[in-house]
């Protein structure tokens, strides 16, 4: 939601997708799996080297060879669990990551891939007790130490995941994660020098990890090399086109290496679009004003001054999906229900485990004018994972329903579980703020815009309202001068 972002806030969620670059979703290897048979670990390692090659069938071929040697061990049950997450079978995975606990309930890999799971579904603190007791059964256990050092840091705990960087360091100074996470510190840090160097002394970018791509792709940012950075996440937005943060970096750093021309066939129909982010919106403008079009900048302009809308958009369209999922959200913007529910049906019966039809199926309820049916439905994909635009949706499900009670108690938990989500923090500030409960929503406005929303208006705005009902002359006359500053002077067509 914030207007303008330094090139630092491209570094959110950069450690989370860590949960790959060893051993997929924080399982790995544990000490006490060097007492199993020779032809078991065998062949687990083979499934795990088929399921990082993207190759599943394989993988599951090798998992039910190991079945049949010991269908009663732990390990067996995390590999399936990670396989059938990998293959889109959400709820089946977390019956098998039971399965695991069940068999094994001091089990290391299977107690942080409840971590991970818990993490994904319900934030930072849910997660917590189950990464320390991973570690507690293993203290030597570097998949556990890398995992909860990332989660710290993306739950904003910079100290804890430095110290968490110096236990993996000390249990296994090869690591390539060590100089990584390190380098991800150094970057928040502003140490873009060093953290350049400790991303080449890892290697993990010129693997292609994602996550140490992008990391590389921001630090060129920061170095004044867009070009760079605009190859690499042209690269990364191929393979992940729905992740809205690597395209605004991408737009960022074409506006920046002078493409904006590029920028605007790109984006432009996006900017477009009511659920486009301010910040989007504004690169599209300074595109247009880069080659002298004020008359289509102006327009677009003003409405990155005026924030982003308050409804998200439940059906959105961008390059790249996947043509099942185009066509039920093509069929939803036309408002064709019928179809668009058609699809999600469809879909429900192929892949009755995936959170992802779950979550779609849901957006067509809502926009087709069910909320609580949607609600219903959205309950299933909350087992698995609980993005920001999954919370914002299940928010206006709950608004719509007449339960508002009900999403200020999912926003309050979406905040906790995030605390570092700028988006969400303003929009529960705005909800207090309409209560009138304006030291709460002032507290929460002071956290977003320390994250990076000082360039966005609308937060801004709302903490002068703060300021002037809780009757602190002082901060409204700040923060009126800082609104000022923010909005340009002319917003008109010429």
């Amino acid at each position: 939601m914030t207007f303008r972002r330094d090139t630092a806030a491209g570094l959110t969620a950069l450690v989370l997708a860590l949960s790959g670059c060893s051993e997929e979703n924080g399982a790995g290897v544990s000490a006490r799996d060097e007492a199993r048979k020779p032809a078991l670990v065998q062949l687990l390692g083979d499934a795990d080297r088929a399921m990082a090659a993207g190759q599943l069938a394989d993988a599951g071929r090798k998992l039910d060879e190991t079945r049949g040697l010991d269908p009663n061990d732990p390990a067996l049950w995390v590999a399936i669990a990670r396989l059938r997450f990998r293959g889109g079978e959400h709820l089946t995975a977390i019956e098998a990551a039971d399965r695991a606990l069940e068999l094994g309930p001091d089990y290391p890999p299977a107690l942080l891939l409840r971590a991970v799971m818990l993490r994904d579904a319900h934030g930072f603190a849910a997660a917590v007790p189950w990464f320390k007791a991973a570690l507690a059964a293993d203290p030597y256990y570097r998949d556990g130490w890398a995992e909860y050092a990332a989660t710290l840091g993306d739950a904003g705990e910079a100290g804890a995941m430095l110290d968490a960087v110096r236990k993996l360091a000390e249990v296994a100074p090869g690591d390539e994660r060590v100089p990584y996470l390190q380098a991800v510190l150094a970057a928040r840090g502003g140490e873009y020098a060093l953290a350049r160097s400790l991303l080449a002394r890892s290697g993990m970018a010129a693997r292609g990890v994602p996550a140490a791509l992008q990391l590389d792709a921001v630090i060129s940012l920061a170095e004044g090399n867009a070009d760079s950075a605009a190859v690499i996440l042209e690269g990364l937005v191929a393979r992940q086109p729905s992740h809205a943060k690597l395209r605004e970096l991408l737009a960022k750093a074409m506006l920046e290496s002078g493409r904006g021309d590029e920028l605007i066939a790109r984006f432009g129909p996006e900017a477009g679009l009511r659920e486009a982010s301010p910040y989007l919106v504004m690169l599209v403008a300074r595109a247009y004003e880069q080659r002298g079009d004020r008359l289509n900048a102006a327009p677009l302009l003003a409405r990155a001054m005026r924030g982003a809308s308050t409804a998200p958009m439940v059906l959105a369209v961008r390059e790249g999906l996947p043509p099942p999922t185009a066509t039920v959200r093509q069929a939803g913007l036309v408002g064709d229900w019928v179809t668009a529910r058609a699809s999600t049906q469809a879909l429900g019966k192929r892949f009755p485990a995936s959170a992802d039809v779950a979550a779609l199926s849901g957006d067509v309820l809502l926009g087709a004018g069910d909320p609580k049916a949607a609600l219903s439905v959205y309950s299933v994909a909350t087992k698995v994972k609980r993005p920001w635009p999954l919370t914002r949706k299940a928010v206006l499900a709950y608004a719509r329903s007449g339960d508002e009670a009900a999403a200020d108690t999912l926003l309050a938990r979406h905040v906790a579980g995030e605390p570092d989500n700028a988006s969400a923090l303003i929009a529960l500030a705005e909800r207090f703020g309409r209560r009138g409960d304006w030291n709460r929503a002032a507290q929460l406005l002071d956290h977003a815009i320390a994250l990076g929303a000082g360039h966005d208006p609308a937060p801004l705005g709302l903490r002068l309202r703060a300021a002037r009902a809780l009757n602190q002359p002082d901060e409204a006359r700040r923060f009126a001068a800082w609104l000022a500053e923010v909005h340009p002077r002319h917003l008109v067509q010429r």
